[in-house]
């Protein structure tokens, strides 16, 4: 089981200059350092101050992990930190190397692609079963009438088919398809045909023996390397790890593959500033070379190649779905505890929740957009 850790009295916390800045600057976002409230900072050893500000988040976030400071609710520490504006004052000048990086170089070529999959999604499929819903569905949810994990899941499924208005027959791409689930359900409940492109091993060996009943084919392959024609494409929460270098070309496969009278589906996490790095803690343990877009991003994209016919943010429901999994993961962590550590335990556990306080105060959007090639004629009637 889980190592709990808790406050150490005997553990003499250092009060220098950064320790004061850092106090300072928690107060302006309501927080506090061994506060009262569940949302505070409690420090556990030496260090996290000056962590904090000469790393960003990579040195908070590895302080966590080392089990240098704990917060009861660290979605709500993050939620209010974020919210505040406070972290744009701390601006280390270990990261910029980072941030260069991320602006002038392809972090996500043909042969960099693989590394989230070999990283993040092939971590085993017995491990997100504890964790997700049961089609294994690894992107957020539609909470507009659910009160489940299960329920959000299966609206955002049906949310995406309305928009589409698949018919049966239709022939289907899913662009980063994980492990099947709107794929299964197109085929289940509207009757189409669909292939999925996926970088990951463990969900593209998963999918076909899950789904062997279906008209669905799964392949392991770079979405680069489409050319084929399809009536419409999907894309959900695979286009956070094309990156700003590979945005056009992303676009123009789609375009190749897409027939002049479909439509594309492009679900994705965003940003709401264009000129900032990946966050340097999450690039480095969660998802090597992601790189969140923004509107501005996604628009140039596209220009001259799609119409966009209708743009809808449900950010908000990333906060309930991040949470719902987390408590999930919570729950089944002593069937993996043993083999994956203490260290990965609150690695995973500041991921979720450092995530849902982000979407919480609103610092990263979810966006779905819809997109044809030449305009609906009449134009598009929005589903919601």
């Amino acid at each position: 089981m889980r190592t709990e850790l808790t406050g150490c009295s005997d553990i003499e916390i250092s009060k220098t200059k950064a320790y004061q800045f850092i106090k300072d600057l928690l107060k302006t976002a309501g927080l506090s350092i061994n506060g009262g409230f569940p949302f505070d900072m409690k420090l556990l050893g030496n260090g996290v101050p000056e962590l904090a500000l000469s790393k960003g988040n990579l040195g908070l976030g590895e302080a966590y992990m080392a089990g240098l400071w704990e917060c009861e609710e660290l979605d709500e520490f993050f939620a209010r930190l974020l919210r505040s504006g406070v972290t744009e004052t701390v601006n280390p000048l270990s990261i910029i190397f980072h941030a260069l990086s991320a602006r002038f170089t392809n972090r996500q070529t043909q042969d960099k692609a693989w590394e989230v999959g070999e990283r993040h999604y092939d971590l085993g499929n017995d491990f997100y079963s504890g964790m997700l819903d049961g089609r294994l569905t690894y992107t957020c949810g539609y909470w507009k009438e659910a009160t489940t994990l299960a329920e959000a899941q299966t609206a955002k499924l049906d949310l995406i088919c309305r928009k589409l208005d698949l018919q049966p027959g239709m022939r289907v791409l899913d662009i980063g398809c994980g492990w099947g689930s709107f794929m299964s359900y197109a085929a289940e409940h509207y009757g189409v045909e669909c292939v999925g492109v996926t970088i990951s091993k463990e969900q593209c060996d998963w999918a076909k023996n899950q789904y062997r009943h279906l008209p669905v084919e799964f392949r392991l392959q770079d979405y680069r390397d489409l050319d084929e024609q399809f009536d419409h494409i999907v894309s959900v929460g695979m286009f956070e790890h094309v990156g700003r270098k590979n945005h056009r070309v992303y676009m123009e496969t789609v375009n190749r593959c897409l027939k002049d009278d479909g439509l594309f589906l492009l679900h994705t996490i965003g940003k709401n500033i264009t000129k900032t790095a990946p966050d340097p803690w999450i690039d480095k343990y969660i998802f090597p070379n992601g790189d969140l877009p923004s509107i501005a991003q996604i628009a140039a994209s596209i220009e001259g190649l799609f119409v966009a016919e209708d743009l809808h943010n449900f950010g908000a429901d990333y906060d309930k779905t991040l949470m719902a999994w987390f408590h999930s993961f919570e729950k089944n962590w002593g069937v993996f505890a043993a083999e994956l550590g203490e260290r990965f335990y609150r690695m995973w556990k500041y991921y979720l929740l450092s995530c849902a306080g982000a979407f919480r105060a609103r610092d990263i959007q979810l966006w779905q957009w819809v997109l044809s090639k030449k305009g609906v004629l009449g134009g598009y009637e929005r589903v919601s």
